[in-house]
This record gives C-alpha cells, sequence and structure tokens, in this order.
C-alpha cells in the first residue's frame, strides 16, 4: 500500500513541530544545560492538519499575541512587553506563541499567587516568582527559534516565544 504525496505533506510539516515540543519537555529535566526547543523548519501559524498521536497539541498563535502588550509591532527594536499572570494553576492569557523580530528587546514581566521559578528555554532565563510580586526578565532576542516559557514547580507552560 503506498499513500500519495499530498497526504504525507500534512505529516511532515508537522514532524518539526513535534521534535521541538519533544526537545523542550526533555530539556527541563532539571538540568540546567542549554537546550533550546528550535524548530529546524520555519515556525508556521497555519494548521493544515491533526498532528500525529504522539506529539503534543500545538498551542494557538493569537491568544498569546494578545499578552503582549503596549509595544510597537512594525519597530524591530522597541520593547516587546509580555505580561503574564498565574493564579490557581491557570495561566492568563492562555498559552499560545507570540513572535519578536530577532535583535528585538524582550522583557517577560510574570505574576504568580505561588512561589515558583519561571525559565526561559534556550536562552536560559530564570525568574524567581514570589506571591503577588511581579518578577521581570529582560533580554535581547538575539537567537533565532522557538523557546518555550514555563514554571518550574508547576509545570505550568507560560507561553512559547518565536525569534525570527
Amino acid at each position: 500500500m503506498t499513500i500519495a504525496p499530498a497526504r504525507l505533506r500534512p505529516l511532515l510539516a508537522a514532524l518539526p513541530l513535534g521534535v521541538a515540543l519533544v526537545m523542550a519537555t526533555a530539556a527541563c529535566g532539571g538540568s540546567d544545560a542549554a537546550a533550546p526547543a528550535q524548530s529546524a523548519a520555519p515556525v508556521s501559524t497555519e494548521s493544515a492538519a491533526p498532528a500525529p498521536a504522539e506529539s503534543a497539541p500545538a498551542a494557538p498563535s493569537e491568544p498569546a499575541a494578545a499578552a503582549s502588550t503596549d509595544s510597537a509591532d512594525s519597530a524591530d527594536s522597541a520593547v516587546k512587553e509580555i505580561t503574564v499572570t498565574v493564579a490557581g494553576r491557570k495561566v492568563t492569557p492562555p498559552p499560545g506563541r507570540i513572535e519578536v523580530a530577532k535583535g528585538q528587546t524582550v522583557r517577560i514581566t510574570i505574576t504568580g499567587d505561588a512561589a515558583d521559578e519561571a525559565h526561559l528555554h534556550g536562552y536560559d532565563k530564570e525568574a524567581s516568582l514570589k506571591p503577588g510580586t511581579p518578577a521581570s526578565i529582560e533580554f535581547v532576542a538575539d537567537e533565532t527559534g522557538l523557546f518555550e516559557m514555563e514554571t518550574h514547580e508547576s509545570g505550568l507552560q507560560l507561553f512559547q516565544l518565536v525569534v525570527r
């Protein structure tokens, strides 16, 4: 039995995302080794077909874009503000993808209701979270790829940062 190339195309397109998600999940196993969750293929915001059963579902791209507030998207040199709140193990806005330009300054502010550690994989940026106190991480996005931001104690994904 052969499968038509047109039917394989959506599955092959989803493969790099699945590999990137597996790498991101494995990279947070407690080691501080630099293992960015980067995709070798360009990141697409289109959903051509469901991902294979063994890979995690892709996060929506639009809700997290709303999380990046008060920044000028047209100016690469503007600071990209990303604000996230964690309350009762619920992430607001819901996890999704946020795109920034390579070379752009990114400021992430996280406020949680419990002590935890927030970590941006690939850039190895961390912030200690204290209940009710905003914690910030600021850096220049100088590496392209897909990077996961998560909490270590609660294991919550906050968002995925796409640097192009």
